[in-house]
């Protein structure tokens, strides 16, 4: 089974806003999913971008390959802070 992560459509017309999941590939767009990993809403400025990176980077390495599109959202997901 070939997982990817990548985008899950939500809102109403005109005014999207998205679910970062894990998916198999053969699923359609917004379909079955494994797992929600974050949340990107596109519409805000700037665009709220929520992502668990611990997750995503569970999954990557698990073998899932992340859309461009979540590769670009990864990168810009704010770290977690460190704990003391």
């Amino acid at each position: 089974m070939s997982v990817s992560i990548r985008l899950r459509r939500e809102g109403s017309s005109k005014r999207p806003r998205y679910r970062v999941v894990v998916a198999d590939s053969r699923s359609p767009r917004d379909g079955r999913f494994i797992e929600v990993i974050g949340h990107y809403n596109p519409v805000t400025d700037p665009p709220q971008v929520s992502i668990d990176r611990a997750k995503a980077e569970a999954w990557i390495s698990k073998g899932a390959q992340p859309s461009n599109t979540v590769r670009k959202l990864i990168a810009l997901a704010p770290k977690p802070a460190a704990t003391a």
